[in-house]
């Protein structure tokens, strides 16, 4: 097979893929909501149960870093009229949408909400929304809204930290039920809501929006094989590390990782 071949059949595969995809597939709902407020903000008001909420400023794919431990990349983080954060996730995998991670990603928004010398009660209120596939929970319930509480009262804390989880599973003709049918639609012509199905049509029949996803798959893909190739740098670096033979900057030479990459690898081991 020709270079030019095997490029015409990689697009090919990347056009069916596209026309599999459903809102339900993070990539997928990432790029969609890219800049674009009116999806995020039908969501939200839908979900929050919150009807005149505005939303001003969203990001995909935001990078929330800790320079000690564990970072996080958030789908989507919006803010609203009234400064409220609200990081959406999307999950198809049970797994993925554990409570402690939703617990994790909270206080790391609540981390990086703080500037040195504010008051702690200048805390912006913060909601964490799980869109899963399944029905995580268990319960048959379309919405499961999580909030500390008084345990010795029964009344709300009311600490502005919030955790939703949504039924992706869930169908009835409420806005929710059709909410989640429209996030599993691989078809813009049957979905409820036309803020989505236009959005959703863009990227799957207009030739800009196929372009633009086509470009998107090329860098994950070419992500997933530098992803790929770190994690085996890293591999070899541990097993240099693991013979006692070797000084960092040998490590560091052999493996292609930075001297700070292999320290903390080795301390790492050491904890």
């Amino acid at each position: 097979m020709t270079v030019t071949e095997q490029i015409d059949q990689k697009r090919q595969e990347d056009l069916q893929r596209l026309r599999g995809f459903r809102l339900l597939d993070d990539d997928f709902l990432t790029k969609c909501f890219e800049g674009d407020t009116a999806c995020i903000q039908l969501v939200l008001r839908i979900v929050l149960e919150i009807p005149a909420l505005v939303v001003e400023d969203v990001h995909t794919q935001v990078f929330v870093e800790n320079l000690m431990n564990r970072s996080v990349r958030l789908d989507v983080l919006a803010t609203d009229s009234c400064g409220r954060k609200i990081n959406v996730e999307i999950q198809r995998s049970d797994k993925g949408a554990g409570k402690k991670r939703a617990r994790y990603n909270s206080s790391m928004m609540d981390a990086n909400l703080l500037r040195k010398g504010e008051a702690f009660d200048a805390l912006l209120e913060t909601y964490v929304v799980f869109i899963t596939e399944h029905d995580v929970l268990g319960k048959g319930k379309p919405l499961y809204r999580i909030g500390r509480y008084i345990f010795d009262t029964g009344e709300p804390f009311e600490d502005g930290s919030h955790i939703l989880y949504v039924n992706g599973a869930y169908r009835d003709e409420s806005p929710i039920g059709k909410l989640m049918h429209d996030f599993s639609c691989t078809d813009p012509g049957e979905m409820y809501y036309r803020v989505l199905a236009d959005r959703v049509r863009f990227f799957k029949e207009s030739k800009e929006g196929v372009e633009i996803m086509c470009r998107a798959m090329e860098d994950m893909r070419n992500q997933t094989l530098k992803e790929g190739m770190k994690e085996e740098r890293k591999s070899v670096a541990r097993r240099m590390l693991a013979a006692g033979q070797y000084t960092l900057e040998e490590i560091v030479h052999i493996s292609g990782l930075s001297l700070e990459e292999v320290k903390q690898l080795n301390a790492d081991r050491s904890a």
